[in-house]
């Protein structure tokens, strides 16, 4: 399985959540625009908010809604990128990354759900250098594709890194690379399932407790479930 089968498979058991999922796509959004601008054209990390969102079926009206309170077209509350690290049960690196209106409940709530889930919350810098950041697009595999043929393709695009799974691929760029690659496999055609900037684990965490698994699996369905929480990444080998 290559390096993010397990957040392909993770997303699919958070398809039951989408209001909740369209809530955090929609601070994610908000923040690029302001930080960038409301036109995704000029705006790389809009234009990647937005194709995630949509990726995730958020309803245009919501996208629109969201770069428009993002670029000061409409009120709407000044949102606060953090970051928090950390371990969970046996030693696993959980890295958090948040947006929220009100850093003190945040950091309260992550706080505690790190207690809850039997892990430590750290420092800054105290797991973040056990993941590289990456560009990551997923390509669902359709009737007639060519392993090879599109391998070729991908690297010629720019590509990193390339992993023929079952039902997709798996491409991975520098991300200086990224919305270059990007670009370059949208205008041949090609719709991702997946296209952003995430940090990707260096090594994997085998837990063989089952006291250690329930936990490390409460940690991160609590951080998963709170609305200020946008990514949680681990280096958990489910």
């Amino acid at each position: 399985m290559g390096r993010i089968g397990t957040i392909i498979n993770r997303k699919g058991k958070q398809d039951a959540k989408k209001a909740k999922e369209f809530t955090k796509l929609g601070r994610y959004i908000m923040v690029a625009a302001r930080e960038g601008g409301g036109d995704p054209t000029y705006n790389a990390a809009l234009m990647s908010a937005i194709e995630k969102a949509k990726a995730a079926n958020m309803p245009n009206d919501n996208i629109d809604r969201a770069v428009k309170k993002g670029a000061g077209e409409t009120d709407g509350a000044v949102f606060t990128e953090l970051t928090y690290e950390g371990y969970g049960p046996g030693g696993v690196a959980v890295l958090v990354e948040c947006l929220t209106d009100n850093t003190n409940r945040t950091a309260a709530n992550v706080r505690s759900y790190y207690s809850k889930g039997k892990g430590n919350l750290g420092t800054n810098g105290c797991v973040s250098f056990m993941f590289d950041r990456k560009g990551v697009l997923v390509i669902d595999k359709k009737e007639g594709m060519d392993d090879e043929e599109l391998e070729m393709t991908f690297i010629e695009a720019g590509a990193e890194d390339i992993s023929v799974e079952t039902d997709y691929y798996e491409v991975i760029t520098d991300i200086g690379d990224f919305a270059g690659v990007r670009d370059a496999l949208s205008s041949q055609g090609f719709e991702f399932s997946m296209a952003e900037l995430r940090y990707l684990p260096q090594t994997m965490t085998k837990l063989t407790d089952e006291e250690d698994i329930k936990y490390m699996q409460k940690l991160i369905d609590l951080l998963e479930d709170d609305d200020d929480v946008q990514t949680v990444y681990h280096n958990w080998e489910e």
